[in-house]
């Protein structure tokens, strides 16, 4: 499942299968990430999310597909091509041992900045990540989420062209959570490519692209507007009556595309377009012999709409399951 052109794509995935058995691991993924974005891969624990920077960083070897990064396969990466790519690992993986400011001005060292500089960028990337006050302890004597923070600056300072983060928001707290994105949109604006994975479906706001997955599949991969349009089945009305009322009397109606009922006196309609249906549902209620009470343009949380794009996903495959199972008993029949 692509969503835009590989050419000058800085990620690009095609088939991509890594399986570790017992249905874990990533299968059949797809991935095209446009310079200049913020892709989002969103997922409950164990969906595939690591696997995939895994392998997009050259950690891990598929099983089958192609994977191109910056142009080049992973697994052969010049040295030139790594200095370009920031990444931020799931797991602290620093060095206990040394101060969170002696740390940071090793990875800086590693990519060859020079001194001005990097003093510059060390004192920045800690200033940024609220860690001044805590430069000169050490790494093992930080809490989970000053590590986190800590993994941040280093994935930060050399200033790449790339950027993985395995849920770089994990484990601090809301404020720093905010602080992290505007960063992030930061970086963005200066034309660096972000990938971030993350367990908090509120996060895929954030993102110009959305990547859904579970159980290690692609579910779905689009704009957060388009995710919301593609699970719910357009623009959603929230819709409150004076009195009990069946929403399935307007189906059928133009511009009408789908109802739900949420209550005795409620119902959601999707609709085409939610600002153009909102002044004149009333009149539709009304023509089906009921009255408005109130009428709003909602917003799903993006937890109902992974968890409908999950249903349909799971439905279309059993779906499938279904069908082959139909065609092998037809053949049977017929071999008969």
């Amino acid at each position: 499942m692509t969503t835009a052109s590989s050419a000058d794509a800085p990620i690009v995935a095609h088939g991509v299968t890594k399986d570790y058995g017992e249905g874990a691991g990533i299968h059949e993924l797809d991935l095209v990430v446009p310079p200049g974005t913020i892709l989002g891969v969103v997922g409950p624990s164990g969906a595939g999310k690591t696997t995939t920077i895994r392998i997009l960083t050259g950690a891990v070897d598929p099983d089958k597909g192609k994977v191109q990064v910056l142009g080049e396969d992973p697994r052969r990466f010049r040295r030139a091509t790594r200095e370009r790519i920031g990444y931020m690992p799931q797991l602290f993986t620093l060095y206990p041992d040394l101060t969170a400011e002696e740390n940071v001005d090793f990875v800086a060292s590693l990519f060859g900045m020079l001194w001005r500089r990097r003093r510059r960028r060390v004192k920045e990337v800690l200033e940024f990540t609220q860690l001044t006050e805590a430069k000169h302890r050490r790494a093992a004597n930080l809490s989970g989420g000053m590590q986190r923070r800590l993994e941040l600056a280093c994935a930060l300072v050399h200033e790449p062209d790339l950027f993985f983060l395995d849920e770089p928001t994990a484990g601090i707290d809301p404020i720093l959570r905010q602080s992290v994105w505007e960063e992030l949109h930061r970086l963005k604006g200066t034309g660096r490519t972000l990938l971030v994975t993350t367990q908090y479906l509120t996060e895929a706001e954030e993102c110009d692209q959305v990547a859904l997955i579970t159980e290690g599949r692609l579910v779905a991969m689009a704009p957060p507007s388009q995710l919301r349009r593609e699970a719910l089945g357009g623009d959603l009305i929230e819709v409150e009556t004076k009195a009990p009322f069946d929403p399935e009397s307007l189906v059928g109606r133009p511009h009408i595309l789908r109802v739900e009922t949420r209550g005795l006196r409620s119902f959601w309609a999707a609709v085409d377009d939610g600002a153009q249906m909102l002044p004149v549902i009333d009149d539709l209620v009304a023509e089906a012999g009921g009255e408005v009470v109130a009428a709003r343009e909602i917003q799903p949380s993006f937890d109902e709409v992974f968890a409908a794009l999950v249903r349909r996903e799971r439905g279309s495959s059993a779906a499938d399951e279904a069908g082959a199972a139909a065609d092998a008993a037809a053949a049977r029949r017929e071999a008969a």
